[in-house]
């Protein structure tokens, strides 16, 4: 393969937003790899996300975060799925010029009802939630637009249509038709 190897589509928007559904899932309809940051991130680090933040910090997790972008976007050549607050950095947005960025917009009830409010897992909404979810999306929402290529709204949708969009949008077709109807969805 000639040239420098890049994403066929990096995913990015909201804790709750369906990132790693989708990518993983739109990995599989165009027969490409998928790759999750936040997931590569705690295999390097050989600990959650929640333990480094605890641990290490916030500044500690962008910084590895950053790094993991960086290599992510310069390495792979599948569809790679960003944590929430990646596109937020400087350095990212300015790596993320020239990709196919696509948005997964999503409205506080859907995101909700994906990923609960308990805050267990997600260590920037352990207080009060809804509304630092609120606040959170009210501050990353510029950014989400103005980096991405294409906005998909999730909202009471099923995966499956979802990356039908997105795939119509890319201007390509599933690879296997039997992709959408995997884990019972459609």
């Amino acid at each position: 393969m000639n040239g420098p190897t890049r994403p066929r589509a990096v995913v990015i928007g909201p804790p709750g937003a369906g990132k790693s559904t989708i990518g993983r899932r739109l990995a599989r309809a165009l027969d490409v790899p998928w790759h999750d940051t936040d997931a590569a991130i705690e295999d390097r680090a050989g600990q959650s996300i929640p333990d480094i933040f605890v641990d290490h910090g916030e500044a500690h997790f962008r910084e590895l975060e950053r790094a993991e972008v960086a290599r992510a976007l310069a390495e792979c050549d599948g569809v790679v799925s960003l944590g929430g607050g990646a596109p937020m950095d400087p350095a990212t947005q300015e790596r993320l010029a020239g990709h196919v960025v696509v948005f997964l917009d999503v409205a506080i009830a859907d995101a909700s009802r994906r990923i609960g409010f308990d805050g267990g897992n997600r260590p920037l909404l352990m207080v009060n939630p809804r509304a630092t979810w609120t606040k959170m999306m009210n501050e990353r929402r510029p950014v989400y637009q103005r980096v991405a290529t294409h906005r998909v709204d999730t909202a009471g949708r099923k995966p499956a249509a979802i990356v039908e969009e997105i795939l119509a949008l890319l201007g390509e077709s599933a690879v296997d038709d039997h992709t959408h109807t995997q884990d019972g969805e459609r």
